[in-house]
């Protein structure tokens, strides 16, 4: 099973990181206001980054060290996977 660590940029420009293995379903769920309490507030939101990883785990540790970036580290991953 493939899983997916993305991030969302939010209307009010912060960065939602999260995990899942459905991409699609997962971003149509944080449009529609279902995805997590943090988007639903923050919509709309948009794709802006994502990575593939091969177990739970893996995205897991992937998600958790996203997170601990600082925002400037963060918007620097985002610029980097848009080829900029």
């Amino acid at each position: 099973m493939t899983w997916f660590v993305y991030m969302l940029r939010c209307r009010d420009g912060s960065l939602y990181t999260g995990i899942t293995t459905d991409l699609r379903r997962r971003i149509a769920a944080h449009r529609a206001g279902k995805g997590s309490r943090y988007t639903r507030s923050r919509l709309p939101v948009r794709l802006v980054y994502r990575e593939r990883r091969a177990t739970l785990g893996g995205a897991l540790k992937r998600e958790a060290a996203i997170k601990r970036l600082s925002p400037t580290a963060k918007r620097r991953l985002v610029r980097k996977s848009e080829g900029g």
